[in-house]
């Protein structure tokens, strides 16, 4: 007996503060103006998303003790964002990534559960962490957290918010005018939490919103991230894109629900995904390869290549050899708060494994940063993207995929007219949205319905 279709799960992120954007585009737009957040909005709504993510940008970035302005740097408040959002929209859900270690359950809580209300039960929220104190001297505490503490943090701020937002049951308000009776219970709101990180005590006074929660993202590959995301996520944002590696991450974190009581259906896999289209899969691939020149100019390519030498390599020619002296691995990192530092655990190792590739194959700075960076994950013909995109998701490698176009705000519009069409004729994806709140779209219960099945079972 064959399985039945899965249905995709569609998302769009708004690209902002990232290496993927070209925003030297003549077709390029602002990624500050409402506009341009109103018109990727529209689009992936009029495409019948999910909903829209917006990342987190809590300090321009600089490398070298500078501004980094090769990439678009800048981005407004998360909250303000998604608020005037849902005003232009009705049904596409709306994902904030709000970080944990820098603010406090109660004002967080209080933001989300508003936005649940403004937009009639479409808010999600991003779980982060901040690992890096250079992001952390904007703040009061920064830096004070060691990467241990940091997942202890985000457990008890997401229990604590939890908390918060089951301090009201929801039936609470009658509003009886005849009696002049508003509250049912004069306890409605009342919350105490004590622990390591939190010790509050009050009244929340958000009443409780549609979705009773928001939807909870989660978006760490670590052993800690996976566990987190197993307990306590609705959806895992993943950077696993390509087939073994989507079924491997898929399987592996699927497998971790049932000591939480959970079952496979209740947590997202949803891959980052990037694209490229053509009307022949020769020109898709013709154009990628342009694409991926814009997004590396040579002076990008430059400051990549810092990433691991750490040293000021700007006299160095992009379209010439990769330097023969070694990396500095003395001092504090001239990319402060990048993650791509992260990825370069061993910066000697790297640069000779780069050194031997581009020997081997006659590449320039640019070449090796071009052909080692990131590709983009889907690229054909219409057809051929909408078939592989399926393929993944009926084999068990996503739930779904979060798509991140190179261009802002326009990006969207060609996947949407050309790619989600072919999907609804594969009978994979809505043609319409059938409930109103983003659990319904993404097929998720009610908390309190949630609740109730665990303990049944």
């Amino acid at each position: 007996m064959s399985k039945p279709l899965k249905q995709i799960h569609l998302a769009a992120h708004f690209p902002g503060v990232n290496n993927t954007t070209v925003w030297s585009d003549p077709r390029a737009g602002s990624h500050i103006e409402f506009a341009s957040f109103a018109h990727f909005a529209r689009t992936a709504e009029r495409a019948r998303f999910d909903f829209l993510f917006l990342a987190e940008g809590l300090r321009l970035r600089e490398q070298g003790g500078k501004i980094y302005d090769l990439d678009v740097v800048g981005r407004p408040d998360t909250f303000t964002v998604l608020s005037a959002l849902a005003a232009v929209t009705d049904r596409l859900g709306l994902t904030g990534t709000i970080n944990s270690t820098f603010n406090e359950p109660y004002e967080v809580a209080r933001q989300f559960a508003t936005l649940d209300h403004l937009s009639a039960g479409r808010a999600a929220w991003n779980v982060v962490t901040s690992w890096d104190a250079f992001t952390g001297e904007n703040f009061r505490r920064g830096g004070f957290l060691p990467e241990s503490e940091r997942y202890s943090r985000a457990k008890e701020f997401l229990a604590t918010a939890t908390e918060l937002f089951d301090s009201w049951r929801g039936d609470e308000i009658v509003a009886d005018r005849a009696t002049g009776t508003f509250l049912r219970d004069a306890k409605a709101g009342a919350f105490v939490h004590q622990g390591r990180h939190f010790d509050i005590h009050g009244r929340f006074n958000v009443p409780r919103s549609p979705q009773g929660r928001p939807v909870i993202f989660q978006a760490g590959d670590s052993e800690e991230g996976r566990e987190f995301a197993a307990a306590a996520a609705d959806a895992i944002f993943s950077r696993y894109a390509d087939l073994d590696s989507g079924r491997a991450f898929y399987t592996d974190v699927k497998s971790r629900l049932a000591k939480y009581r959970r079952h496979p259906g209740q947590l997202l896999i949803l891959p980052a995904a990037t694209f490229v289209l053509g009307d022949t899969d020769a020109e898709a691939e013709e154009h990628a390869r342009e694409v991926r020149r814009r997004q590396v100019s040579g002076a990008t390519a430059l400051r990549h290549l810092e990433f691991v030498w750490n040293r000021d390599l700007s006299g160095y020619d992009p379209d010439g050899p990769l330097p023969d002296i070694d990396p500095d691995l003395s001092g504090h990192h001239i990319a402060r708060g990048r993650a791509q530092v992260r990825m370069y655990r061993d910066p000697l190792a790297t640069a000779r494994e780069w050194r031997e590739l581009a020997a081997a194959r006659n590449w320039s700075i640019r070449d090796l940063v071009i052909e080692t960076g990131n590709r983009q994950n889907f690229v054909g013909s219409p057809d051929t993207v909408a078939r592989t995109i399926d393929q993944y998701v009926q084999s068990d490698a996503a739930d779904g995929f979060i798509l991140v176009p190179h261009l802002t705000p326009g990006g969207l519009d060609e996947f949407a007219d050309k790619v989600v069409p072919l999907l609804q004729e594969r009978g994979v994806f809505r043609t319409e949205y059938e409930g109103t709140t983003l659990r319904d779209h993404l097929g998720l219960a009610h908390p309190d319905a949630a609740a109730a099945e665990r303990a049944a079972s």
